[in-house]
């Protein structure tokens, strides 16, 4: 493995992960940019390919967990040129730049996987740890997709991939327009069920055993009714409690593991 050693802030390589840190998600098949060396060995786990790494200098030995390829570019940075490019308080003394994995509709609706699919569609969510921890809750409980509608904060956010915890590399995600998500799920006969704590059925009412679609608004102020008029049905999650509303991170996450229990159940 040939390691290069840079010194400059200024180093193209080094402003390319300052820019990506800065600007993710910019299309999916951009460059994504990975802070930590737990986020990298989960990218490589899940089929990334890396096209440069960067190292702090004093912890090359670090590149021993990875498996890396003769194609990855190694640059050894100084500590201070390393952190001026990276976006956490406490640096961590690796980085990556990979390539985003393009998924296409035709791996999220199938005529077998649609028998079969629960898809998330977010709407609105501005919260990058919220993200994550629906994408790491999605595949914890079989989702077959996400689908992240425009305005939604870029799965390739730094917060969002920390706290999907590597979900983010293997959950077939896709970014779409309302009307072209909507023409889809519809076209592929997947029930569509907005999510509301106003004039809605309790999920338990629901069988969420079919091909469905849970739709998530936005933790302000939930779906617009424009969006939920779009929908089959509009399901809540009672709560005894006098909480308004819970989490959209929260709900999503007891609404998967509601549509997994029934799916195991009818099994």
């Amino acid at each position: 493995m040939a390691i290069r050693i840079i010194e400059s802030k200024q180093n193209p390589r080094v402003k390319e992960l300052r820019a990506t840190l800065l600007r993710p998600g910019r299309g999916d098949t951009e460059s994504i940019a990975l802070e930590g060396i737990h986020l990298v060995v989960e990218a490589l786990r899940s089929g990334l390919e890396l096209s440069t790494i960067f190292v702090s200098q004093g912890h090359e030995n670090l590149l021993d967990e990875l498996d890396l390829t003769d194609s990855t570019e190694v640059l050894a940075l100084p500590p201070e040129v390393l952190a001026s490019a990276v976006t956490t308080e406490s640096p961590q003394p690796i980085a990556a730049l990979a390539r985003s994995r393009n998924w296409a509709w035709d791996q999220l609706l199938t005529t077998q996987i649609a028998a079969q699919s629960l898809l998330i569609v977010l709407s609105g969510i501005q919260d990058p740890g919220n993200l994550g921890t629906i994408l790491r809750s999605a595949e914890a409980f079989g989702a077959t997709g996400v689908i992240c509608l425009t305005g939604t904060v870029s799965r390739w956010n730094p917060k969002a991939m920390r706290a999907s915890a590597g979900s983010v590399f293997r959950l077939p995600t896709l970014t779409a327009s309302e009307s072209k998500c909507f023409e889809r799920l519809k076209a592929a006969g997947i029930r569509t069920l907005a999510t509301s704590s106003h004039e809605a059925e309790s999920v338990g009412n629901h069988d969420l055993t079919c091909p469905v679609a849970l739709v998530i608004g936005s933790e302000g102020s939930g779906l617009s009714p424009e969006l939920a008029a779009q929908c089959d049905a509009r399901i809540t999650i009672p709560c005894p409690g006098s909480v308004e509303s819970l989490n959209a991170a929260v709900a999503a996450s007891i609404l998967l593991y509601e549509a997994s229990r029934q799916r195991s159940l009818s099994q």
